[in-house]
């Protein structure tokens, strides 16, 4: 069974849908289902055209627009902030509408149709599908640009920590508004596309007032876009510079310790040879010895320090 299935009158009043057909008494008739409903199917595959049918049952989509038989085949991608799931993967919500029917598909659920829905119950329906599909779209794109700008927030919180105090962000600071943005690209590219395509296709669903209505979460998403790419390249110019930094520290690193096995391999040499406990050591018999070496390996250090400084490595 669908999660509802209503009708709505031309005054913007709502009444659930005495039957499962496609049409009714209403200006348009709105199923809503779940992608794992078992009856959607069968329900499909007996009231609508096979390709749309099909395009709604599909386990994976990507944004599209396509005018089919006087309908529109639409999917498009939302941003849930849902406690549990990352906002970035956004989801899908499959439809098909007609200028009397819309049919919407999901598998998680999608906030913008639960607000339509919500408006619907209080008897603010959108007056017919082109509507619905106006304020569908203008939710979709305000959400994603909420997350988009929530990124570029902490992006540019992260750039002027750099350029007032020189402290490069912890690679792991930059992990995950990485993932997010490469993440949304995936879907807001061809969504922006597939809104444009919304926007300048035939189809009697749409009629001028309707078209003026999209343009401005057309245009929002294509902002967000832009966005989008800028935040990619600024957050690589990031990564970049902490990947140099600490780079640099680690040469910085491995410079001071070979410097100081420079200095005390000659010193371990010495100290080695002298501890060997066999026969003929110099100086065994002499209680001046052990100073003698102490000098000697003092002076040697000193020694080695001096030629490190005139070949100018220290």
């Amino acid at each position: 069974m669908p999660i509802f299935v209503c009708d709505i009158l031309a005054d913007g009043r709502t009444e659930t849908a005495p039957d499962m057909a496609p049409n009714g008494p209403g200006a348009w008739r709105w199923f809503h289902f779940d992608l794992s409903d078992p009856d959607l199917a069968p329900w499909a595959q007996a009231n609508l055209p096979e390709i749309p049918a099909e395009a709604l049952l599909h386990a994976e989509t990507r944004p599209r627009c396509d005018a089919f038989d006087g309908g529109l085949i639409l999917n498009l991608r939302a941003v849930n902030p849902d406690p549990g799931h990352q906002a970035e993967m956004m989801v899908s919500v499959r439809m098909w509408v007609t200028e009397t029917l819309v049919v919407t598909v999901r598998k998680v659920r999608v906030h913008a149709l639960q607000d339509i829905a919500q408006t619907c119950r209080e008897g603010r329906a959108p007056r017919d599908v082109g509507d619905f599909l106006a304020e569908l779209v203008r939710r979709l794109a305000r959400r994603a640009h909420d997350k988009v700008l929530e990124i570029d927030a902490i992006t540019e919180e992260l750039e002027l920590r750099f350029e007032e105090t020189d402290a490069m962000p912890e690679i792991s600071e930059l992990r995950q508004p990485r993932r997010q943005v490469i993440r949304m690209l995936r879907y807001t590219i061809p969504q922006a596309e597939a809104l444009e395509r919304l926007q300048d296709v035939e189809t009697g669903v749409l009629d001028d007032a309707h078209r003026i209505r999209l343009r401005e979460p057309v245009n929002l998403m294509a902002l967000s876009n832009e966005v989008l790419v800028s935040l990619k390249a600024r957050l690589e110019a990031l990564h970049e510079a902490t990947h140099a930094d600490v780079t640099a520290q680690l040469a910085r690193n491995n410079y001071v310790l070979s410097l100081v096995a420079a200095v005390f391999l000659p010193l371990g040499f010495l100290a080695g040879l002298f501890g060997v406990n066999v026969g003929g050591m110099p100086g065994v018999q002499s209680p001046l010895a052990f100073a003698l070496l102490c000098a000697g390996m003092a002076g040697l250090g000193v020694v080695s320090i001096a030629v490190l400084k005139w070949l100018r490595l220290l």
